[in-house]
């Protein structure tokens, strides 16, 4: 992945018909180097182990797919042999999977665009697979019994991986596979976030979402719900930040205190999330250590207000900041819609229709939210400055994490998935 600046280079460079100097990433005259790359949108198709790769920007075409589970028979063989990984994994399928086998949650492409990284929760592992071939390059199994969301830090080298059974982050090396480093997080780690230019890796715990002990009263079974701030390099604890105090502190000791997917501005001094049975967001000064304001979104009518049939505990799963910093993209999961919010009012535009919108994330071109309509197998772009919908493209079962990423130029699938 390359920063945005990088990737503007890129594009003009590519109009313009010129070379870029070395520094900024290109082949000096005369000498052999990577092959051009082309920006891309990886779409992990959860349920039946594929990722889609759609452009980036504009119309979001397909332009090919990848099997992300070439070695399943290999792994259900493994996981049939022992009575206790095979317990859990009957666990994730009832639970998260919603009755369904988690093969793909998260993904990230290597610098030189030859590989895609991707978490497969019911597998509990992380792999390496060759964009060329599809074969599996590296496998890491994460500790305990399922891996979660993951992040890449800004120069694309180390990947950070929750595994969720094991209240534990590892750090990889994207190239190899080798664990660099872990440290320690509160219960269900789930989001990871880089940030201070790599130096920091903020996640976040959600605790127990697949309980049915969902009443308000009950908040207190679901666990140690916390966000942990480790430092990149030594893996140490930096600082714990417990919402559940910011929260009362500002009056809203109704909310859940388990941040779900968050996203900073791109000066880094705010963040914004969701929080598990909630349908709104919730925004928090990082220098100042407090909730600043708290906004509530639109209902649907037509949701159940039971909240035990609520996907894990979500509400609202799926936020995403522009470029600017101005708009806000929200996932409304449960309410089957997305909107665009202006950050200044905190009010939203209009309701776009969405079929358990799963994810948000920013095109290419960062005009765009783009959102996985995970009920109906599909990908939407929604225009940041107008609210509107502008394309819509079918990818595989259950979309959930849609991720930018950088894929030969030429390429438009593995040449084999064996």
């Amino acid at each position: 992945m390359f920063p945005l600046r990088h990737r503007a280079l890129l594009a003009a460079a590519a109009v313009l018909g010129l070379a870029l100097p070395a520094a900024a990433g290109a082949t000096p005259a005369g000498e052999s180097g990577p092959a051009a790359l082309r920006e891309v949108m990886f779409v992990g198709n959860n349920w039946d182990g594929t990722a889609d790769v759609i452009t980036a920007r504009g119309d979001l075409a397909r332009i090919g797919r990848i099997n992300v589970i070439p070695d399943k028979d290999q792994r259900l063989t493994e996981i049939a042999l022992n009575p206790v990984k095979l317990a859990y994994f009957l666990g994730v399928r009832l639970g998260p999977g919603e009755g369904h086998d988690q093969f793909v949650d998260d993904m990230y492409t290597t610098p030189d665009g030859t590989a895609v990284v991707v978490s497969r929760p019911s597998f509990a592992d992380v792999v390496s697979l060759d964009l060329a071939t599809g074969r599996i390059n590296w496998r890491f199994p994460v500790a305990g019994y399922r891996s979660d969301h993951m992040a890449v830090s800004p120069d694309g080298t180390r990947l950070a991986v929750s595994a969720s059974t094991a209240d534990t982050v590892h750090v990889l090396d994207i190239a190899t596979g080798r664990e660099l480093g872990s440290f320690a997080t509160g219960d269900k780690p789930h989001e990871n976030l880089f940030t201070d230019g790599g130096r920091l890796i903020w996640n976040m715990s959600i605790g127990e979402v697949t309980t049915a002990l969902d009443a308000p009263w009950l908040d207190w079974t679901k666990g140690d719900r916390r966000i942990t701030v480790a430092d990149a390099d030594t893996f140490r604890t930096v600082r714990i930040i417990d919402m559940r105090e910011r929260l009362d502190a500002f009056g809203r000791s109704d909310l859940s205190d388990a941040v779900r997917p968050a996203a900073f501005t791109p000066d880094g001094s705010t963040l914004y999330f969701q929080v598990s049975f909630f349908n709104g967001l919730v925004e928090y000064d990082v220098a100042a250590d407090r909730i600043t304001r708290v906004r509530t979104l639109p209902t649907n009518p037509a949701t159940n207000e039971d909240r035990t049939t609520w996907v894990n505990d979500s509400r609202h799963h799926g936020l995403a900041v522009s470029p600017a910093g101005d708009r806000l993209c929200v996932a409304g999961t449960m309410d089957d819609y997305a909107t665009v919010v202006d950050r200044a009012t905190l009010q939203e535009g209009p309701l776009v229709p969405a079929v358990k919108p799963y994810w948000a994330t920013v095109s290419g071109d960062g005009r765009s939210c783009v959102v996985s309509e995970s009920g109906a197998d599909r990908v939407t772009a929604i225009d940041f400055a107008t609210g509107r919908r502008t394309s819509t493209v079918d990818v595989g079962d259950h979309p959930q994490r849609v991720r930018l990423g950088h894929v030969p130029a030429d390429w438009t699938g593995p040449t084999t998935t064996r």
